[in-house]
């Protein structure tokens, strides 16, 4: 487990608080998950009518895989939108987002032009960082359906995607468009900001504005462009401008506040998101997005005056205690802030919180005491302790109390053998020592204990292949097609399969596998294997068009950087 210092005070979304965007509602197991689908009653032979009987019990039954597998294939055999949909239904149920979008594909398939496969696959190509796939689904929908397109790209720049295929894409659109595509062009205006093109943005951004002056929208991209390039009087005029044809609007008003806030009028700052709150309703959500804009600007002092009204019920959102932790810390209030990290309940932010309020103590010199917390935790949160000790383990590798951990790890495992977590975490150090015995030895105890640990298997077998140990090839690959089974769209698996075929001596094998999992995990590990194979392969120009995206796009890359060393003609 790798627990990765995230900022604590990052942007939450307020256009979702202020319901400006839109959002698949994640499912509940409560719920019935086929109860709005469309009854298939006629039509069906013999063969058909089982295989959809089968694949409804399948569906009450919680085997939400199997119900999507029969209905994707009553509908391949039928022509039937209403089953491929029904899977799609069903496939929201399971785990594995590869066997939602093949039958969200087929749904869209069967009904091109479709607005809500089109949405679905959109959703599932943002989920995985694909933002140019999701881009294209966008522009099927038809007519005001863009009109979230603004939104979209909004999100796609603040997740770090790249401008430049956005861009050239929806000038594509635009010049198929009509005139007055508004949300286009404004989406266009922030990708050629993106891109650095200031002044075709600007261009661009003063023609819309003339021929759209009533659009709140306009005023609002104009506002943001202006705080982004560290002009907060010009955001602050904009915004007063687009206010002043749509009194009252959310995203205006908060723009407004933004650019008080970085002309240090604060008062004034407070003044706009009282009036938000009065004006869209005292929400907990809107309370904390608002709270974190003060924070994300460094002024806790607004931010914990937002917060602490949330506290005073049994209703407390999560994230108002880790907030209030992370306040109360940063103004070195380090027993205050313990005790708001520990009323963070189990769920979404518990491990994040206990390791906040751990890692705090240890920086204030206090290790015993971050100890002692997460031991007493551990009494707390049975559930958790295994989680909680993993993350024990980690701090005290941070603190350099190595055989400290060591020994946390070892007499945790003679009191639980069968902690399969722990027991992974102290192979992967054994690794990292160096000592291959032993880390397969725990990784064996693991296997003989759970057969279809796919993990498990997948590390022994990619271990055993990247160091070429010699007769144990085929024992590798071996290991890593049994964890395939198991898990038949894990990219981590994907990767070692070709790997291991790489390693075999068949780059050209390799290759489909490490595209597959490029294509769903684009890390600098999978990157550093394709770009090998195609090396390999004398496929120079596009090795070297997958290096220089990977140098550009990894901060931390030992194995590109690595893979540099011993071929240096790959630098682009």
């Amino acid at each position: 487990m790798t627990l990765l210092r995230r900022p604590l005070f990052a942007p939450l979304g307020l256009a979702l608080a202020l319901g400006g965007c839109q959002a698949l509602p994640a499912p509940s197991q409560a719920e019935d998950p086929l109860a709005d689908a469309p009854p298939v009653s006629r039509g069906l032979d013999a063969e058909g009518l089982s295989t959809l009987l089968v694949a409804e019990l399948a569906g009450q039954r919680g085997d939400y895989r199997r119900a999507t597998r029969g209905f994707l294939a009553t509908a391949e055999r039928y022509g039937a939108p209403e089953l491929a949909r029904r899977a799609a239904l069903a496939a929201r149920f399971d785990e594995d987002p590869a066997l939602l979008e093949e039958a969200a594909r087929r749904w869209q398939a069967l009904t091109p032009g479709s607005e809500a496969p089109a949405r679905l696959l959109a959703s599932l190509a943002m989920q995985r960082g694909d933002w140019s796939t999701a881009l294209e689904q966008r522009l099927t929908l038809d007519g005001e359906d863009t009109g979230s397109l603004l939104d979209f790209v909004e999100g796609a720049l603040e997740a770090g995607a790249d401008p430049t295929p956005l861009r050239r894409r929806l000038a594509e659109h635009l010049a198929e468009a009509e005139a007055d595509d508004l949300e286009a062009g404004l989406a266009m205006t922030l990708l050629e900001a993106a891109e650095g093109d200031i002044e075709a943005s600007h261009r661009r951004l003063e023609q819309l504005i003339e021929r759209f002056p009533e659009q709140p929208e306009a005023w609002r991209v104009r506002a943001m462009l202006a705080l982004e390039s560290g002009a907060p009087e010009r955001a602050r005029a904009s915004a007063r401008e687009g206010l002043a044809v749509a009194t009252g609007d959310p995203r205006l008003m908060l723009l407004l506040a933004q650019a008080e806030i970085r002309l240090d009028n604060l008062a004034r700052a407070e003044a706009h998101t009282d009036a938000l709150l009065a004006d869209h309703g005292d929400r907990p959500e809107l309370r904390l997005a608002l709270a974190r804009l003060y924070l994300e600007e460094g002024h806790p002092r607004p931010a914990r005056r937002l917060l602490l009204p949330l506290t005073g019920g049994d209703d407390t959102p999560p994230l108002a205690f880790l907030l209030l932790g992370g306040i109360a810390e940063q103004e070195g209030e380090v027993d205050n802030a313990l005790l708001y990290y520990r009323q963070v309940p189990e769920g979404e932010e518990f491990l994040f919180s206990r390791a906040s309020a751990a890692r705090m103590l240890i920086e204030d010199d206090r290790l015993l005491d971050a100890r002692a917390f997460l031991r007493i935790e551990r009494l707390r949160h049975p559930e958790a302790a295994s989680s909680l000790t993993a993350l024990e383990v980690e701090l005290l590798d941070e603190a350099g109390a190595r055989a400290q951990a060591d020994a946390l790890l070892d007499s945790r495992l003679a009191a639980d053998p069968d902690d399969a977590r722990l027991r992974y975490q102290r192979a992967m150090r054994a690794y990292q020592d160096g000592d291959l015995a032993a880390m397969e030895a725990d990784l064996r105890a693991i296997i003989a204990r759970d057969p279809d640990n796919a993990n498990a298997l997948n590390a022994l077998g990619y271990t055993l292949a990247d160091e070429n140990l010699e007769g144990r090839l085929e024992e590798a690959r071996a290991l890593i097609e049994r964890a395939l089974e198991i898990e038949p769209d894990n990219p981590a698996i994907l990767d070692s399969r070709g790997w291991v075929e790489y390693r075999l001596g068949d780059p050209e094998a390799a290759l489909p596998w490490l595209e597959r999992a490029w294509d769903a995990l684009p890390d600098q590990e999978v990157a550093a294997h394709l770009i090998e194979v195609l090396w390999a392969l004398d496929r120079r120009e596009r090795a070297r068009e997958l290096m220089a995206t990977a140098l550009e796009r990894f901060e931390t890359r030992p194995r590109i950087d690595e893979l540099l060393e011993r071929i240096p003609a790959l630098a682009p």
